[in-house]
């Protein structure tokens, strides 16, 4: 995860400070992008302890097409929980553009099919950018669009963020679409290839920049293996924590900062 390491301390030595809706300052660039290959370990960062569990069920949450918070509490999962609307109502969120962009359309399965039948096809994308429903959304969508791309039996996916929290919710991110790539890859029946992720507005909370240093001190340990069991034809619904294995995570010791709401 040294790409990570290293685009945090380029923003961190090159940033600079801008005023945002949350009231607290970043420091902020724009523009970046780092890679990561997947066949080499499962990247969950090693140099703070990351609530990984969470970043699954997360996706798994949005692979199902759903969008009521309640059922990520009941995993003892609260990353919405500052967002949610009345009885847990998130808004047609992620899984809900995934799944059912205008009501009907299955985007996320319609791409596994076309990956099946045409895997050179570049038509392999998924957006949750959707204007009509942005106002509609307990938050608008931070990770806006992937594309997969299939070669040499290995599938690869480019993720395009347009906000992107470097200390607290990348991490997150890079755990849950690496997540989603072995997910599709695996109902493919394809190995693993890169996860590529370009990163609009990368900035650090004024209030993260003493636990960003920390972390910077600190050298990345061996990364841990995901093991996925369940069959290529299991529904995308029916996927579960329980058919996910993560093995010989290590890491550092846990570094805290606050949620910008």
């Amino acid at each position: 995860m040294k790409c990570y390491l290293d685009l945090l301390r380029h923003v961190l030595e090159n940033g600079k400070i801008k005023d945002n809706r949350t009231g607290i300052r970043t420091i902020s660039l724009f523009g970046g992008q780092i890679r990561i290959d997947l066949e080499n370990g499962f990247p969950i960062l090693t140099t703070k302890k990351v609530f990984y569990r969470a970043a699954i069920e997360e996706t798994l949450f949005f692979i199902k097409g759903l969008n009521n918070n309640k059922y990520l509490k009941e995993k003892g999962i609260n990353i919405w929980n500052e967002w949610e609307k009345e009885n847990g109502d998130l808004g047609p969120i992620y899984g809900v553009q995934w799944r059912k962009w205008g009501g009907n359309i299955d985007q996320l399965s319609g791409v596994i099919n076309e990956i099946k039948i045409n895997p050179d096809s570049r038509r392999l994308v998924v957006s949750a950018w959707n204007p009509e429903d942005i106002d509609k959304m307990a938050l608008p969508p931070c990770h806006t669009l992937y594309q997969f791309y299939v070669s040499e039996g290995k599938l690869s996916c480019h993720l395009y963020q347009r906000s992107a929290d470097l200390f607290l919710g990348v991490p997150f991110n890079i755990v849950g679409y690496a997540f989603l790539t072995h997910v599709i890859a695996h109902l493919c029946g394809l190995g693993v290839g890169d996860l590529v992720v370009s990163y609009g507005d990368m900035h650090i909370y004024e209030n993260h920049i003493e636990v960003v240093k920390q972390q910077l001190e600190r050298e990345p340990l061996q990364l841990s293996r995901l093991y996925l069991n369940f069959s290529e034809d299991t529904s995308l619904s029916d996927i579960e924590y329980n058919n996910v294995r993560v093995q010989n995570y290590t890491s550092y010791g846990t570094l805290t900062g606050e949620v910008a709401v």
